[in-house]
């Protein structure tokens, strides 16, 4: 089987400022599934806040044999991580965004946020989410929301220096999209005088991107020039994204180019996942649909992000030939949800890995009525047992295994630019730990 490894080819120059170190900004080796120190109680910021991380589930099978320990240790300093996005890279926007429009957002109730950091935060989890733990590994805090949390005061938007987001900044909202929002209410998408969705588009966040980096005066960056250092330190992660919104918004001036033009030159583009596999889906009647007897997903949609991953790989390509000096790395969403799907003992899952954990009566426990947190929701004893959280949104362990597989493609591509990749370890040796993917699920 012919493999490709979605990471830039060519050898870019390392970023300006960047140095390679064998530790991340100054911390040890990163941690390893099934090697987290249990018996330790770290703490991490978030926000304002100071919170006590729970003690990690050991990690047996698969999913214990760490993607970082089969090629090598030499690695990057990212200073700092600004992300764009809907809900799985979304660290508490959403819920400003929902009080502008007057509309009631359910993640800011229990039991969100209540596996790891003991009350909800906005986020769609019910503890960390990919990118949690991807600033975790590089030594990164927790990345602040853009439009900060309804509890901030002052909300960090408003905050003239920019000095909370020296470290990076969460500009993913839930319910986002690519295109912008009079794209689907002028041909009433999705109908029924939804309000939804918000005009938080992927233009949008790159409109507040921009506006914190050319807000003067700002500890950001002063000049220009600086201001290109700061992006060449920092890792971009932009999406992930719609199937329809990503090849349209491809088609132009696009915000990887946008973000290039600033000065970014590590950007990690992911793809989308298995949706015909998603509660919310399996939930809708398809009376001539055909499902896979193995795993129970709708072939058809599964099919349909198979295809949209791999035009967006080739949008990639032609976006690392017109910036060669840039690292564009595509992250694969799909195969690490698939194995999960497909293998769900050998990462401590449920064997009915499609049960939502935090939902209500219905199919897989999904009701689209009755969101997690209602009174009439129930929510299994163990996430950690589950893959899917409260239907489309993953559990905190499913997203740790997903953000290793994505650090594996981001520290594959800095070694191959870089040089330092584990002595004979060609590309077919080393596919199940680098998050490659196989043009297919």
């Amino acid at each position: 089987m012919m493999v490709r490894a979605y990471c830039n080819q060519r050898h870019a120059p390392p970023p300006e400022g960047a140095v390679a170190d064998d530790n991340v900004n100054g911390l040890p080796a990163p941690h390893l599934r099934g090697q987290d120190d249990a018996d330790q109680e770290e703490v991490s910021s978030l926000g304002h806040f100071a919170v006590p991380r729970r003690r990690r589930r050991r990690v047996t099978g698969a999913a214990a044999s760490s993607p970082h320990a089969a090629h090598h240790r030499r690695r990057y300093k990212y200073n700092s991580i600004f992300s764009f996005g809907d809900s799985f890279a979304d660290t508490g926007n959403n819920p400003a965004v929902f009080a502008w429009h007057s509309v009631f957002d359910h993640v800011m109730r229990p039991p969100y946020g209540t596996t790891f950091f003991g009350r909800p935060t906005g986020r769609n989890c019910d503890g960390r989410l990919i990118l949690d733990f991807i600033a975790e590994r590089l030594g990164i805090p927790y990345l602040p929301p853009y439009l900060g949390p309804p509890f901030a005061s002052p909300s960090p938007a408003n905050d003239s220096s920019g000095f909370q987001f020296h470290r990076g900044a969460s500009f993913a909202v839930g319910a986002a999209t690519a295109l912008d929002a009079e794209f689907y209410h002028s041909r009433d998408i999705p109908g029924g005088g939804s309000k939804f969705p918000f005009n938080t588009s992927l233009s949008v966040q790159m409109d507040w991107f921009e506006s914190l980096m050319n807000k003067k005066p700002s500890s950001l960056c002063r000049t220009a020039r600086e201001c290109r250092k700061v992006l060449g330190r920092s890792l971009l992660l932009v999406g992930e994204f719609g199937v329809n919104d990503y090849h349209f918004s491809f088609q132009r001036k696009s915000v990887p180019e946008r973000l290039i033009k600033h000065g970014a030159r590590t950007l990690v583009v992911p793809g989308v996942i298995p949706s015909g596999c998603s509660p919310p889906i399996l939930a809708m009647s398809f009376p001539d649909a055909e499902y896979d007897s193995r795993t129970g997903c709708l072939k058809a949609h599964n099919e349909l992000g198979r295809y949209h991953n791999a035009h967006l790989q080739r949008s990639i390509d032609k976006l690392r030939t017109r910036h060669p000096n840039a690292r564009i790395i595509y992250a694969d969403f799909f195969t690490p949800v698939m194995e999960m799907v497909e293998s769900p003992h050998k990462f401590g899952f449920r064997e009915d890995v499609l049960t939502v954990c935090c939902g209500g009566p219905g199919k897989n426990n999904f009701n689209g009525s009755v969101m997690c947190g209602d009174p009439k929701a129930t929510t299994c004893s163990d996430p950690s047992a589950s893959l899917y959280w409260d239907g489309v949104h993953f559990t905190e362990a499913a997203n740790r295994y997903i953000a290793d597989t994505w650090l594996s493609s981001i520290n594959f591509s800095n070694a191959r630019d870089y040089g330092g990749g584990a002595k004979g370890a060609e590309p077919s040796s080393v596919t199940a730990t680098i998050g490659l993917d196989y043009g297919g699920g």
